[in-house]
């Protein structure tokens, strides 16, 4: 039988958890000062020189992706939906590998570059590279925010706190991040995310260890039926309004990471801090390998929580159900039922998702403006390594202050935490890969094409995943937005390439593109509720 919990109180965060949280805060500023003196160069504070080994690129790459928007939504979609995304997620991270590691890396690793929207210019000209350099800027500052807002959220939760101290939370992880950040460069953001993703891993595993503990064994929590609660799942369904689907968790997997490795510059940035191909591919190895290994650790940690809450029905908040509120469980148990000092160790672990993630997003929004805008603009007027570098500690400032406003709109997207994300920054993922597959792959591409080929498709993206919004009918599954955009961006981007737009005058490119305008509003005038 397990053991009587105490009575519920708002939280037992003690002095000992804030000793660790402050220990933690301490080390990763220490090691942004550290480095700080070690910046002589912008290739240096960009790229550490082609100098980072791969294992430690590869988990510094995992600890930016896997933020704390999945060490909070990979334990709720196990709680609230149940097994399937995990293990079709699993299953379909070999394939990207595949793809991204022969693919992929080789054609980006023949560039040394400082930003990877430099690719973009040399085939379809300065404006897609700018193109590529804003879209990609505006979705790494949605997702930053998306960071702040979500991290904020969960640790006012698990403080007890009221929501209102939300905005102060995130206000001192970004001032925190941006810190470390703005003096260490990039090797002070890959030794972070090294030791963040460490510490969120282990406080899993201790959280899993302490229900099991407290249950008496790994079979009081791992079923042996499919749970009542958790909402049919098929391997592939015409309703467009079904959820989830095997199919199409397996497709969103393998498109959401070949986008993402092979688009952008966070992705592209660990591969350039590596010294070859080979070792650039190991480091996505790594990646891959680490990734997988927390997305089922955090699984089991949610089937855990399941047993925990179902043997104490009393110990989660009046109202909350396992089949509406997933996402709620595991902050809960952070907050009421873990040790003395391992409460303090899983939210640094939450800190650290924010952090790491934040970090790697600032560092490389840094590189892309600094490269594709600054110097573009500046016209090769000559720039001093030390000004350099003095620049970007001032884009880090303001990057840090315009990614904590940006946290209070948030709040406004509907869904859990994995389908704000798909609706947030996922919205661009399609439509700068498709400018990197036209410069990489399309010999024909021209770039009237790239440009509407993206703005088509982040409109056929923001449709899907607003329809109840713009149309005020029931809300689509989200797993539409990523296959349809991706498909949208290269036939739309294919299609007006053919067009004879290549060194035509002013006036017939205008007459080209409002045409090209007309498709796009038609849909929208005739959806719009």
């Amino acid at each position: 039988m397990p053991a009587a919990l105490p009575a519920i109180v708002p939280h037992n965060f003690r002095p000992l958890d804030c000793a660790v949280v402050a220990l933690y805060g301490l080390v990763v500023l220490g090691i942004g000062f550290f480095y700080s003196g070690r910046q002589k160069s912008s290739a240096e504070y960009f790229t550490a020189s082609g100098k980072v080994r791969p294992f430690m690129a590869g988990i510094s790459l995992c600890a930016t992706l896997l933020s704390t928007i999945s060490y909070i939504s990979i334990p709720g979609e196990m709680v609230q939906n149940g097994p399937v995304f995990a293990c079709i997620y699993a299953a379909a991270v070999p394939f990207t590998y595949l793809i991204a590691g022969w693919l992929l890396i080789p054609a980006i690793m023949k560039l040394r570059v400082t930003s990877a929207y430099e690719l973009l210019e040399a085939r379809l000209g300065l404006p897609v590279r700018l193109l590529g350099s804003i879209i990609f800027i505006l979705t790494r500052l949605l997702w930053m925010a998306l960071i702040l807002y979500t991290s904020s959220r969960i640790i006012v939760d698990v403080m007890g706190w009221p929501p209102a101290r939300g905005f102060t939370v995130a206000a001192c992880i970004g001032l925190v991040t941006m810190l470390y950040t703005l003096f260490g460069g990039i090797s002070a953001v890959v030794l972070n995310d090294v030791i963040q993703f460490f510490i969120l891993f282990i406080g899993a595993v201790i959280t899993l260890a302490c229900i099991t503990h407290s249950l008496g064994g790994v079979s009081a929590w791992w079923p042996d039926h499919w749970l009542r609660h958790w909402a049919a799942e098929p391997f592939f369904s015409r309703d467009i309004h079904v959820r989830l689907t095997m199919v199409g968790t397996f497709l969103n997997t393998v498109i959401w990471w070949v986008c993402t490795s092979g688009s952008d510059q966070i992705a592209i940035q660990r591969y350039l801090t590596t010294r070859d191909t080979r070792t650039a591919r190991q480091a996505f190895l790594m990646n891959n390998i680490a990734d997988v290994s927390a997305t089922i650790l955090l699984s089991l940690v949610g089937l855990a929580l399941i047993a925990f809450f179902t043997a104490h029905p009393d110990a989660m908040r009046a109202g909350a159900t396992f089949a509406h509120n997933g996402d709620s469980y595991f902050p809960v148990y952070i907050s009421h039922y873990l040790p003395l000092g391992v409460t303090g160790l899983v939210m640094a672990g939450l800190i650290a998702a924010s952090m790491s993630s934040t970090s790697s997003g600032i560092n490389a929004v840094i590189a892309v403006f600094s490269k594709d805008i600054i110097e573009t603009f500046r016209h090769g007027a000559r720039e001093t390594e030390k000004s350099k570098i003095n620049s970007a500690h001032v884009q880090a400032l303001a990057i840090g202050v315009i990614i904590v406003g940006g946290s209070r709109l948030m709040a406004a997207v509907p869904g859990n935490l994995m389908e704000v994300g798909f609706k947030t920054a996922n919205l661009f993922l399609c439509p700068i890969f498709g400018l990197f597959f036209l410069a990489m792959f399309v010999r024909f591409a021209t770039p009237f094409g790239a440009w509407f080929g993206a703005l088509y498709s982040f409109a056929a993206a923001v449709l899907i995943a607003y329809w109840d919004l713009i149309t005020g009918q029931p809300r689509l599954s989200f797993q539409l937005i990523a296959p349809v955009a991706l498909v949208v961006s290269l036939g739309i981007s294919c299609l007006f390439s053919l067009l004879p737009t290549r060194g035509r005058p002013r006036p017939v490119l205008t007459a080209y593109s409002l045409a090209a305008f007309v498709p796009i509003v038609a849909v929208y005038l005739y959806v719009w509720k």
